[in-house]
């Protein structure tokens, strides 16, 4: 592959159903989707998750999934690492001398922990800037204790208690760095945004003009391309050195990869799905969940990427997905799933008398 965006956007042959064009329509057809997750009561099924997992290698090649490789997905917060990515080639992360910790920052969905919130601030003053430029909006930490231990001290939640804070701070970073005026700095023709586009349709290796724009949560562009794209944009995380990237792309990705791999903490936090498998597996896969069903996985010492999508939207459906994927693929063993996971593995449903009443379990093998 030339590190270059003029590349085709059809990938493998028609005849095995291994395009990975943008599907026209809102959503995907349901040949696009096979069963992932199943709840059951008393059991008995009860309802289903469909979806489709794509796994590749730094080619972009389709090594093993289920359900159409070209299911449409908007990345959501599971783009942050190739959102990040500017930040380290432009040489930003250099100049201002950011750590690992806050490197790992800018590509998490954060949960509003003090630590996260001291990363954020952090970054911003060592490019001379306010937390008031964020414009992430505001909501409650995610993580329940911090949230409980403000509202008990009266202290309201601010822009950097905003689960894409990092994110954003990476992109007033850049405008600082390159000298761009930050206002309107989510705009998608903002010259940062432009970067960060390119910066997708380079390492997904997907023609930035073919890819869908959206509005996140955040304000900031969201992306759409096919899942299959997704996936080999995660197997170029974790193998960049097979994927055709000039030096420079290599050695930031390289750079990233360590940051993440070291601070699991910082992409996602207590108690979450992300940092608990990073944690599970020690420096062997980074997890990077985003919303409405999206999710992707890099695996540095298999040279793979993976891609889910829940067609349905489903984020409970995620947990056991991610796992079984995991299990699938030798990262995770039955040690460790029936034992400090097994609440991810086979997530309980309790009423309000506090009964477990349902399950979820993943339906499928890889």
């Amino acid at each position: 592959m030339k590190e270059s965006l003029l590349v085709s956007n059809h990938r493998g042959h028609h005849h095995h159903g291994e395009h990975s064009h943008e599907h026209p329509r809102g959503g995907a057809p349901a040949e696009y989707a096979e069963p992932l997750v199943e709840l059951f009561r008393g059991g008995l099924s009860e309802s289903l998750h469909r979806g489709a997992v794509v796994i590749c290698g730094p080619d972009g090649q389709r090594i093993k999934g289920l359900g159409h490789p070209a299911m449409p997905t908007f990345l959501r917060s599971a783009a942050k690492p190739l959102q990040a990515l500017p930040v380290l080639t432009s040489g930003a992360a250099g100049r201002y001398g950011l750590t690992r910790a806050e490197i790992a920052c800018m590509c998490g969905s954060l949960n509003g922990e003090e630590f996260q919130v001291d990363a954020v601030l952090s970054m911003l003053d060592k490019a001379g800037l306010s937390p008031d430029l964020l414009t992430c909006g505001v909501h409650r930490p995610s993580h329940q204790p911090t949230a409980q231990a403000m509202q008990e001290q009266g202290l309201k939640p601010l822009p950097q208690h905003n689960n894409c804070a990092g994110k954003h701070a990476a992109m007033l970073v850049l405008c600082a760095h390159l000298g761009y005026d930050s206002a309107d700095y989510t705009s998608p023709g903002h010259p940062v945004q432009q970067l960060i586009l390119a910066s997708i349709a380079q390492l997904c290796n997907y023609p930035a003009e073919h890819i869908g724009i959206g509005i996140d949560g955040c304000g900031a562009p969201v992306h759409r391309l096919p899942l299959i794209a997704l996936a080999g944009g995660y197997a170029r995380l974790a193998a960049p050195e097979d994927s055709g990237l000039k030096r420079e792309t290599i050695e930031a990705i390289q750079e990233m990869m360590a940051a993440c791999l070291a601070h699991p903490e910082m992409i996602a936090g207590s108690g979450r799905l992300c940092t608990r498998v990073m944690q599970a597996a020690p420096g062997q896969v980074l997890a990077k969940t985003g919303s409405e069903g999206s999710y992707a996985l890099a695996l540095p010492g298999q040279k793979l990427g993976v891609a889910l999508n829940v067609e349905d939207g489903a984020m409970r459906a995620l947990s056991p997905a991610v796992t079984q994927i995991l299990h699938s693929l030798g990262i995770l063993g039955h040690d460790v799933l029936d034992g400090e996971l097994k609440d991810l593995y086979h997530p309980v449903l309790k009423n309000h008398c506090a009964q477990e009443v349902a399950g979820l379990r993943a339906v499928f093998h890889l």
